[in-house]
């Protein structure tokens, strides 16, 4: 079966978000088209308390879904539905602001700082304006499979051999894993074909099979777009390496955007903003 080669390799960006929140954007800056259904990873770490404190005060989104996964500390989060409570380490929200929520997300100040992941999924436009949901998975229920050639696999969405993740029902029908390799360690995974696919060496570094026959090493805080192919095949160096591992069904449909509202027309932006103006924008049905 064929191995997904790199297709362009990108370093995460410093960026600062909501109230001053320091992080590294891995993508979601320009254009996103090479991510489709996808639209942002932000990694946001940080021991210092005035690098994250400040967390992000209540804001809308809508045609979206925001996914959470924390790896230490703790966020809370409440919105104007009445939802409220907090994820921690291993923890992942999973939040589908369909067509209209208003929410905030406030990292804790704690002694181990603060350190996660935000990846935002667009939504099809026959679903944008659907009621939210959220899907709070604590980590005790993210299932973690050991692979071959010493990988540890937390599946939080889409299916590793007979394996389900914890996050379930996502139009993109995405893949979301966090994989852990021992030094010399590798990772080898089917994904569908056509589906979009990246990762995101956040500790360590590993190997991707380049274009040619040439292997290539990808250090901490660099993300690999992967080109099309049946297999992904990831080899650690001499650390133990981490990395997410994403991939989801491309929508193909045209992008309106505007901040935290992601519709398919200009129009649909423009009612977002109208309806924020007349205090109608949250739907309670």
């Amino acid at each position: 079966m064929s191995v997904r080669p790199i297709q362009r390799l990108v370093k995460a960006k410093p960026a600062i978000e909501g109230a001053g929140v320091h992080l590294r954007r891995a993508f979601g800056f320009g254009t996103t088209s090479d991510f489709d259904p996808f639209l942002l990873l932000d990694d946001f770490g940080s021991r210092d308390r005035g690098d994250y404190e400040a967390g992000f005060p209540l804001h809308p989104h809508r045609g979206i879904e925001t996914v959470t996964y924390v790896l230490s500390g703790a966020v809370h989060h409440k919105d104007t539905l009445g939802n409220s409570g907090s994820i921690g380490a291993g923890d992942i929200q999973w939040m589908t602001s369909g067509g209209g929520i208003m929410h905030e997300e406030m990292p804790q100040v704690r002694p181990e700082g603060i350190a996660g992941f935000q990846l935002w999924v667009n939504l099809p436009a026959k679903v944008k304006m659907s009621r939210p949901r959220y899907q709070d998975v604590p980590a005790r229920r993210i299932p973690e499979i050991a692979g071959k050639d010493g990988a540890r696999v937390k599946v939080i969405a889409g299916t590793v051999g007979e394996v389900r993740g914890a996050v379930t029902d996502i139009a993109a029908d995405p893949i979301y894993l966090d994989v852990l390799l021992p030094p010399g360690g590798a990772y080898r995974g089917p994904i569908a074909r056509g589906h979009t696919a990246f990762a995101y060496v956040f500790e360590g570094s590993a190997t991707f099979p380049g274009p040619g026959e040439e292997e290539v090493t990808v250090s901490h805080s660099r993300l690999v777009v992967l080109g099309d192919g049946a297999v992904v095949r990831v080899t650690a160096g001499d650390r133990p390496t981490r990395f997410l591992l994403v991939s989801g069904r491309p929508l193909r449909e045209p992008i309106a955007r505007y901040g935290p509202f992601v519709m398919n027309t200009r129009e649909e932006i423009e009612q977002a903003l109208e309806d924020l103006r007349r205090g109608t924008f949250v739907r309670q049905a």
